[in-house]
């Protein structure tokens, strides 16, 4: 069943909205009747003369120059096969996705109903006017090899058939990273290769070109070993059939250096591996089934470095490491191919990137305190805000060198600058965040699971292993909804507070909220009534440790929800108020808003601490706050109450972390236009800062403001997140959508991660020993 549902879905996904997963978007202003007569005709025909009288124009007036094609005929998709055009446009479409998010790269998906290489030459090649570089897709070799030679000798624009340079130029940089510490030559060690299609004849060819002798390989294919008795060889494997007769691959691997499989799942066992010789290497990449899995290959041998495409496990060989910044590079030179230096270069990069310090969000992203060049780190890891400055300048570099740039870089500065610009060094912060929230998922009550949005997000959460979902209220009411929206609460707890089943645990916790709320206006017979409320009951849980975090609010006003979680829980020490902040996902990057949801009308002193809590919260992100706190003023070109109050707020701040990087008060327009700060206020701390904070002089202000940015599309919305709470108590805008559930379930299981964490340190602090510890330190 949870398989239909996953596939159901996927289907989901592809089909809601807007059917796919790309659209064209314009540029430039379309709006007034100049407009159009400025982007067709007449004004059109401007830019048509030039390009017609100098062809180089093209790239100046069109979109050319960042527009590659994504072109398959559907001969070998993923783990499919041949499936036909139509059905890998899916595929496809995703590739372009990922040109997009990684690099910036805009992309058409192209399916081309043609399997003769002859005339699918042709077809690509007839395209070659519209577009800056070609990505080749899932092409079935032999096919591939001719397909990419004839493209990459007849076109003047880069070409790469990812299939095969995108594993080889990962899978080599993993290589390089991988001898070095085992301590071996390239020149010197034994390769089994297991598989012969397009990936791992490209991933042998680039190894020969890093060092690697062609005798040196012993290489297997569907029929077994190449050797030269076998009358069956294409050419391209003709140059590696180094075996002298018939041989398995048990016997192949005794003593090699190296084993790399781009085969199928399981066919190395342990002991295979036990006979390799010292120190060995072992690349299993079979999808989603490596040839050896992780757990068998180390447990067989502790100086095994091994690597695989998977993303549970340490060093994953990924295609995405690769393919967008190539081309980010190839295009930003307009490189006239994708030549063997522009690899190597990529190689190159990758590997000398894995060896130099990790920033913090990569730690973050993956769960790690530090994450060090060595035996479980020997590639970097996908979501490295960094490969896009550092592969793209590689590739960029050795295309000038290589004589194949038609347009050189003369800055470099300006130009790693200008790619750090293009996504926002930040901007992968909820892949981030979801990647560390399933690496320690943690136990979420939703209070409110009689609604079906909050059921079909529980499902999503417990199957993308972002947390453990408990479920309160009625729990004939809840398998109703379940069974008739085709939810699988399979293995979900479900608890009802009102119900006998859990008078005990009400007691439990009516006794505890008595003792905080005694000579708070609550008697002990209403604390054992309010346990009842799902709201109280869930953020006992969480108080208690039976839960770690809770989110509410779908359904019921927000002080309704606030309430309890301030009753039950309480506010952190050292904090006096708890503020609300949202996470706005903008073109820009992220922006924090704050305070959105809960102080009305801040004192200097209250916005003072909001901007603090606000910044605390972002390092937790491990984004550096830049922040500006808003008015309708300038610097003190309004005399007004509120223009002095948040001036002062910012004075406030300042004494408490000086070093913050925070302004105001300033208007928004003028935060976020860094010439007109310029020009004007040269003395602001903003000045050439991308601000990613804005703190609003009142709630109205910025309720307002965030809710104009979601309902214009300017921004995806996600909040409130409440700050300043002893434990992670989350609260819904009423209405939310079933993906700003799960994006909250998310921000809770790292609020979660944090606070546990921040809890610990705290008991080793107060400890005795930790004291005696310091002594001796």
């Amino acid at each position: 069943m949870q398989r239909d549902l996953r596939k159901e879905e996927a289907l989901r996904y592809h089909s809601k909205g807007k059917p796919g997963k790309i659209e064209v978007v314009p540029t430039k202003e379309a709006k007034t009747q100049r407009d159009l007569s400025l982007a067709y005709s007449p004004g059109v025909a401007e830019p048509c003369k030039e390009i017609a009288a100098n062809k180089e124009d093209v790239y100046k007036y069109t979109a050319k120059g960042n527009l590659v094609a994504v072109i398959s005929n559907g001969t070998a998709v993923l783990g499919l096969g041949d499936i036909g055009p139509e059905a890998s446009k899916p595929v496809m479409e995703g590739k372009g996705v990922l040109f997009k998010i990684f690099a910036d790269i805009d992309v058409f998906d192209i399916e081309i109903n043609e399997t003769d290489p002859e005339k699918f030459v042709q077809i690509v090649k007839a395209l070659e006017p519209t577009f800056g570089g070609i990505n080749l897709e899932d092409i079935k070799a032999p096919e591939c090899f001719y397909i990419e030679k004839q493209l990459r000798e007849q076109l003047t624009i880069p070409v790469m058939h990812d299939d095969q340079h995108g594993t080889a130029i990962i899978s080599a940089a993993a290589l390089l990273n991988a001898l070095q510490i085992q301590k071996k030559k390239i020149d010197k060690v034994k390769f089994v290769i297991n598989g012969a299609g397009a990936a791992a004849m490209a991933c042998i060819q680039l190894y020969v070109s890093l060092g690697a002798k062609p005798e040196n390989f012993l290489v297997f294919d569907r029929k077994g070993v190449l050797h030269s008795g076998r009358k069956d060889l294409e050419e391209f494997k003709k140059k590696f059939a180094n075996a002298k007769e018939e041989l398995s691959l048990d016997k192949a691997l005794k003593d090699a250096d190296v084993f790399v499989g781009l085969s199928v799942g399981n066919v190395v066992n342990g002991e295979m591996i036990k006979g390799m010789a010292k120190n060995p290497i072992v690349f299993a990449m079979a999808n989603p089934d490596p040839e050896i899995s992780w757990e068998e290959a180390t447990a067989a041998r502790k100086d095994v470095i091994m690597a695989t495409g998977r993303s549970d496990y340490p060093n994953q060989v990924n295609n995405v490491l690769g393919f967008p910044y190539i081309f980010r590079g190839a295009l930003d030179v307009r490189a006239t191919q994708i030549n063997e230096a522009m690899k190597l270069a990529a190689v190159k990069a990758l590997a000398e990137m894995a060896q130099s310090p990790v920033p913090d969000i990569v730690n973050l992203a993956y769960n790690e305190k530090t994450i060090m060049f060595g035996p479980e780190y020997i590639i970097p890891k996908p979501l490295d805000p960094r490969l896009l400055s550092v592969v793209a300048p590689a590739v960029a570099k050795a295309a000038m060198e290589s004589g194949v740039a038609s347009k050189p870089i003369t800055d470099w500065e300006a130009y790693t600058n200008d790619l750090n610009r293009r996504l926002g060094l930040d901007n992968q912060v909820m892949r981030i965040l979801g990647n560390k929230a399933r690496r320690d998922p943690r136990r979420i009550v939703f209070a409110e699971a009689e609604n079906v949005k909050i059921l079909k997000a529980a499902q999503i959460v417990i199957d993308e292993g972002i947390g453990y979902p408990i479920l309160l209220g009625d729990e004939n009411k809840i398998r109703i909804i379940a069974q008739a929206n085709g939810i699988d609460l399979e293995g979900l707890p479900i608890y009802d507070p009102r119900s006998d089943a859990m008078e005990e645990k009400r007691n439990t916790y009516a006794e505890l909220f008595f003792k905080k709320r005694q000579r708070k206006g609550f008697n002990y017979y209403e604390s054992k009534k309010i346990m009842k409320d799902r709201n109280y009951f869930g953020c006992m849980m969480v108080e208690t440790g039976d839960a770690d975090a809770m989110i509410s609010g779908l359904s019921k006003n927000y002080p309704d929800t606030i309430r309890p979680a301030i009753q039950c829980i309480g506010i952190e020490e050292g904090t006096k108020r708890i503020a609300g902040m949202y996470l706005m996902l903008t073109k820009k990057g992220p922006i924090f808003l704050g305070d959105t949801t809960v102080n009305f009308n801040p004192t200097a002193e209250e916005l003072a601490e909001i901007t603090l809590l606000v910044a605390r919260e972002m390092r937790h992100f491990n984004i550096i706050p830049r922040i500006a706190m808003l008015s309708y003023s300038n610097f003190g070109s309004s005399n007004s109450p509120e223009a002095h109050l948040v001036a002062k707020a910012r004075a406030l701040v300042k004494q408490q972390m000086p070093n913050l990087i925070v302004d105001g008060e300033m208007q928004a327009s003028v935060a976020f236009n860094n010439n007109l700060l310029k020009e004007n206020y040269p003395f602001s701390e903003l000045v050439d800062k991308d601000v990613n904070t804005l703190i609003f002089p009142n709630l109205a202000s910025g309720n307002i403001a965030y809710n104009l940015l979601k309902e214009l599309g300017a921004a995806d919305a996600i909040g409130p997140i409440l700050l300043g709470l002893k434990k992670p108590v989350h609260i819904l805008q009423l209405g939310s959508s079933v993906r700003n559930i799960v994006n909250m379930a998310m921000i809770a299981v790292v609020d979660a991660q944090l606070k546990s964490q921040a809890e610990t340190e705290e008991l080793i602090r107060k400890s005795p020993w930790w004291k005696r510890f310091k002594k001796k330190a």
